[in-house]
């Protein structure tokens, strides 16, 4: 059996990245179904994006593989979050002034690894009278 892999990558992620680091960390080296489960139940903002993330990952493996694989043995291998364009804004204060500050986002780049199906072979039937000579001689 071999392992196969795919990834997805989503940019511009309106969060920092410190605090979506913190939430993929709680499901870095987990079974796919394990961490939507978690995520789902992670009452940060963060937690939808990186749920979308390794969804589509998921979803990418499963999909676009050219060999069949097994859903229960698809786990996140890796999970990283960096940081994604910064947007100047400015906000304004008292006597015309303006003071900046940074729209900060966030990339997220999920990869995940599955197992190929185990093909059942189906054997062969023997025909019935060299299973009754079997039983036969015994």
């Amino acid at each position: 059996m071999a392992t196969h892999f795919a990834h997805a990558y989503e940019k511009g992620i309106d969060n920092q990245p410190r605090k979506t680091s913190i939430v993929a960390s709680l499901v870095r080296d987990r079974y796919v179904a394990d961490a939507v489960v978690i995520l789902e139940h992670t009452p940060r903002r963060a937690a939808r994006a990186v749920l979308k993330a390794v969804e589509s990952a998921n979803a990418n493996l499963l999909n676009n593989s050219k060999v069949s694989i097994d859903p229960k043995t698809v786990r996140i291998s890796r999970i990283f979050v960096t940081s994604g364009t910064r947007m100047r804004r400015y906000k304004p204060a008292s006597r015309g002034r303006a003071l900046p500050y940074e729209k900060i986002s966030s990339n997220i780049f999920v990869e995940v690894a599955g197992e190929e199906k185990v093909k059942k072979t189906a054997e062969k039937a023997e025909p019935k009278a060299k299973a009754e000579a079997k039983k036969e001689k015994k």
